[in-house]
């Protein structure tokens, strides 16, 4: 890079920690900062500023959220009685898009990672058994991602639920729609028989 101007520079390694984008993308966007308008530059600057400061955790399922409570749980249209267990926030957007589940959701904000050092107490797993043990949940339903982690962070949750009188669920998956069945890998399959369901 020492063919950039130092504040470039500066501007390319900010952009380089964000997840996803390398070194290359960082430079295609500060050159797009450096040629864009004034007003588009700080329309960018200002919604960066505004994101920090106003936008938190719910209180209630650790969600993203303006407020104290987010707008899924102040919903009243919603079915408080069915919580939908996911890792992160974009974990509730994806659910959201498909337009098919009402309920409510509890965001771990990660997953158990016994190789990371991340057990029980370093994500949402005690909010989560509160809430249940409050009573009005008669089902959780378990969406963690189809990994190591979030496997072992189902079977946890599982261990853990059991004690409660409620209904436990897990997403099916399996092979994608729109997908040959000969080019899923054998994992894939395997999960796609088990979650087989009538028809």
């Amino acid at each position: 890079m020492a063919s950039y101007t130092k504040s470039m520079q500066v501007l390319i390694e900010e952009f380089s920690k964000m997840p996803g984008i390398g070194v290359k993308t960082a430079e295609r966007l500060a050159l797009y900062v450096l040629t864009a308008s004034e007003e588009d530059v700080a329309n960018l600057s200002s919604a960066i500023i505004k994101l920090k400061n106003s936008t938190s955790y719910c209180k209630i399922c650790y969600n993203l959220s303006e407020g104290l409570i987010c707008n899924i749980c102040k919903d009243p249209t919603r079915d408080k009685s069915i919580v939908c267990v996911v890792e992160g926030p974009n974990d509730v957007i994806a659910l959201e898009k498909t337009g098919g589940y009402r309920g409510i959701y509890h965001v771990l904000m990660g997953a158990l990672s016994p190789l990371e050092g991340i057990g029980p107490s370093d994500i949402r797993i005690k909010e989560l058994l509160d809430r249940v043990s409050a009573g009005s949940i008669k089902e959780i339903i378990i969406a963690t991602d189809c990994d190591m982690d979030g496997e072992a962070t189902t079977l946890y949750l599982n261990r853990e639920l059991k004690r409660f009188n409620i209904k436990i669920s897990q997403i099916a998956y399996g092979v994608p729609v729109g997908s040959n069945v000969e080019h899923a890998d054998h994992a894939t399959l395997a999960r796609a028989i088990e979650g087989r369901r009538l028809i």
